[in-house]
């Protein structure tokens, strides 16, 4: 867990212009609304940081308990009061989702005081103490096919840190949200959908067809998602790399693709299989 900055910690300096232009511009929340909406993004694959006033000291509009969210994706919902001291938590919420190459959030909860007098240019001269936190996305997975072996994977995936969303083109199918719960299950096809996973995340084939699981692994290379395997024999897959090979693949992306997808256990039942595919992607996870 992250250490807390003690209350005492130096004021914060201005780290924007209160006219500097670029800040997002909230949407009106109350506070269980900005859990709500910051949980749902989450589960989506969406990280962000979010800002809840712990305390005022003197006169200030900040009110204990109100909370800012802004999203990796330039969304933002929520209050801290508004007015200057809104804009310099906006830049610093802000700020702080400017992480380094290849980190998820930014590190580090803080506990930041903010001066409300002549430092943010605002009469009622108080002070207010807020505190700063990441909001972890999960890791979005994106399952293509719906069949038993996907039904038995989503909802093990989902429960240990993956944004599951199931996807499959068959009308039969009908998408039938709810089926699995904590998934998101879509009737639609795959690069469509695909479109609002982030390319973080995984992919996973597992359809009724060979020829869409081959067409599905290469849109997926072809993407940069940052895991890709398929459902298969060790003979389905040495077929499927070599098809690779013929239309111009590079051995790095070839040897991206992890099929057959899972940890060796001679699974062969759905369940068993989806035993295998969570740990290989729990590794996979762990040492990213």
């Amino acid at each position: 867990m992250a250490k807390l900055i003690p209350l005492h910690h130096p004021p914060v300096p201005l780290v924007k212009s209160l006219a500097e232009p670029g800040l997002p511009s909230p949407m009106p929340a109350d506070v269980p609304r900005v859990l709500e909406m910051a949980a749902e993004r989450a589960r989506r694959g969406i990280s962000g940081a979010m800002a809840t006033v712990i305390a005022r000291h003197g006169s200030a509009p900040a009110t204990p308990g109100q909370k800012l969210y802004v999203g990796t994706d330039g969304a933002a919902f929520g209050t801290v009061g508004g007015g200057a001291i809104e804009r310099e938590v906006l830049g610093a919420l802000q700020e702080m989702l400017a992480r380094p190459v290849g980190k998820k959030v930014p590190a580090g909860h803080q506990i930041r005081n903010f001066r409300l007098g002549p430092e943010l240019g605002m009469c009622c001269g108080g002070q207010a103490d807020l505190l700063f936190e990441p909001i972890e996305a999960l890791t979005p997975c994106l399952l293509i096919g719906a069949g038993h072996v996907a039904t038995a994977t989503a909802p093990l995936l989902a429960r240990v840190g993956f944004a599951v969303t199931v996807c499959d083109s068959r009308e039969t199918w009908g998408g039938d949200e709810g089926r699995i719960p904590g998934v998101r299950m879509v009737m639609g096809d795959y690069d469509e959908v695909g479109e609002g996973i982030s390319r973080d995340g995984v992919v996973a084939v597992m359809t009724h067809d060979h020829a869409l699981d081959q067409d599905a692994i290469e849109w997926a290379l072809r993407q940069g998602f940052a895991y890709v395997g398929g459902v298969g024999s060790r003979a389905k897959a040495q077929r499927t790399r070599d098809r690779l090979e013929a239309k111009g693949f590079s051995l790095e992306d070839r040897e991206r693709v992890r099929m057959p997808i899972g940890v060796d256990i001679r699974a062969r039942l759905p369940e068993e299989i989806a035993v295998a595919i969570a740990a290989e992607l729990i590794a996979w996870l762990k040492s990213r």
